[in-house]
C-alpha cells in the first residue's frame, strides 16, 4: 500500500498544539513533506524554539505517523521559526520593524526582583535559540548593566546617530546606565523621560529579533502609558513576591496594564520560598502561593515561582545570569521554565493576531 502525501497531512491534522489549540496542519508549523514509498520526511517547525509543548507534540506526531496505513518508517526534522506580535513578521509598528515580539516586565512595586527576572528571562531565551534583545528602560534605577557584566562599557555610534547595542551572553543590550554616570541622579520629569526612552527604543540598532525584553521601573508611571502609546506590546510579565503588601500593587499594575490594552502573559513569584542549604528545609520567608492566589483571581496563567538563593543573588552581582553560571541550579531550571511558559503564551497572542501561514508540502 502506498502512502500519499494527503495521508501524512491528515494524520498531522489531528496533532493538537496544546498551547495554541489548534492542529499543526492549520497552524502551518508541517513544512517539506516528502513521501518516497512506505518512508516520509517532514519538518515540523515549532512557533518558538523554546517551545513548553515540544515534548507533547513530538509524542503526538509520533503516534499519528505510526497510524498511518502502508508507512513503515519516518524521520521529523524539528525546527522553530518565532512569529510576530509587535513588529518584523508580525506587521506590527514601524518604530521597531525587525522586532517581533515586545514583552514589558514590569511589577507593582520595587524590590521584588523585576530586573533579575528580566535579565534571566532573556538570557534563557538566547539559550533556546531565539534572537533576544534587553533593554533596561528602568530610568531611576538601572540594574541591567551591573547585572550583565556590562557597568563599565559604553556603547558606540558608527553614523553619530545611532547607537548600536552591547552584547552579553548571547543577548543585545541597551541601558540608561550606558549613557550617564554610575553617580549621576536622573531628576527627570515625563517629557523628558519620554523623550529618552523613545531614543532608546527607536536610535538602536536592534537589528531582526525574535523577543525584545523591556525591563520597566515598578510601579504604573510614564514609561508604561509612553510604552502602550508608541509600540505594539505582545504582553507583559507581572513579577510579585508572595506576602500581601506586594500582590496589593500587582492588582494595581494589573488594571493599568488592561487599560492600555495590554495583555498581561501571567505573573512570577519571586522569592516563594528559602532553601536552607545546610538541612533543605524550606522556609515561607515572605509567605507562599500569593502569586499563584493572584493568577487564579485574575484569571491569567500562573508562569512559576523562583525560590529565594544566594546564587541569584551572586550572579546578579557578578553580572552572569544564573541561567548562565550555575545552569543546573534548581534555580535556573525555574527560570527556564518560566522562559518556556511566557514563550508559549506570545505563540498563543501571536496566532490571535496574525493571519495563520500557508502550510509547504512537496
Amino acid at each position: 500500500m502506498s502512502v500519499s502525501q494527503a495521508d501524512v497531512m491528515t494524520a498531522m491534522s489531528k496533532v493538537i498544539d496544546p498551547e495554541l489549540h489548534i492542529d499543526l496542519v492549520k497552524a502551518g508549523m508541517v513544512k517539506d513533506v516528502r513521501v518516497t514509498g512506505d518512508t516520509v520526511k517532514l519538518k515540523i517547525e515549532l512557533t518558538t524554539p523554546a517551545c513548553p509543548m515540544k515534548g507533547k507534540i513530538q509524542a503526538d506526531a509520533e503516534a499519528a505517523l505510526k497510524a498511518v496505513p502502508g508507512l513503515k518508517t519516518f524521520d521529523i526534522e524539528w525546527g522553530a521559526q518565532v512569529r510576530g506580535v509587535a513588529g518584523g513578521s508580525g506587521g506590527g509598528t514601524a518604530l521597531l520593524p525587525g522586532v517581533k515580539n515586545i514583552l514589558l516586565v514590569g511589577a507593582g512595586k520595587g524590590g521584588v526582583g523585576k530586573s533579575t527576572v528580566a535579565v534571566n528571562l532573556a538570557a534563557s531565551l538566547a539559550q533556546h535559540g531565539a534572537k533576544v534583545g534587553l533593554l533596561d528602560a528602568d530610568f531611576y534605577g538601572p540594574s541591567v548593566p551591573l547585572m550583565t557584566g556590562l557597568a563599565d562599557k559604553r556603547p558606540v555610534s558608527p553614523n553619530g546617530k545611532t547607537l548600536d547595542p552591547l552584547i552579553a551572553h548571547g543577548l543585545k543590550v541597551m541601558s540608561i546606565g550606558f549613557l550617564v554616570e554610575a553617580d549621576q541622579a536622573l531628576i527627570w520629569r515625563g517629557p523628558m523621560l519620554h523623550g529618552a526612552l523613545m531614543q532608546l527604543v527607536r536610535d538602536v540598532n536592534w537589528g531582526e529579533l525574535d523577543y525584545l525584553i523591556l525591563d520597566l521601573p515598578p510601579g504604573t508611571g510614564d514609561v508604561a502609558l509612553t510604552l502602550s502609546q508608541s509600540v505594539r506590546a505582545a504582553g507583559a510579565v507581572l513579577v510579585t513576591t508572595p506576602q500581601d503588601v506586594a500582590l496589593a500593587d500587582v492588582v494595581r499594575a494589573k488594571q493599568m496594564f488592561d487599560k492600555v490594552h495590554i495583555p498581561v502573559l501571567g505573573i512570577v513569584e519571586n522569592m516563594s520560598q528559602f532553601i536552607c542549604p545546610h538541612c533543605s528545609k524550606a522556609t515561607h520567608i515572605f509567605n507562599h502561593g500569593g502569586g499563584r492566589k493572584a493568577a487564579e483571581m485574575f484569571g491569567i496563567p500562573f508562569l512559576g515561582e523562583i525560590p529565594l538563593d544566594l546564587k541569584v543573588r551572586e550572579s546578579g552581582d557578578l553580572g552572569v545570569p544564573v541561567v548562565v553560571g550555575a545552569k543546573d541550579s534548581p534555580e535556573a531550571k525555574a527560570f527556564q521554565e518560566i522562559a518556556r511558559n511566557v514563550a508559549g503564551r506570545v505563540s498563543a497572542q501571536t496566532m490571535k493576531s496574525v493571519p495563520l501561514p500557508v502550510m509547504q508540502a512537496r
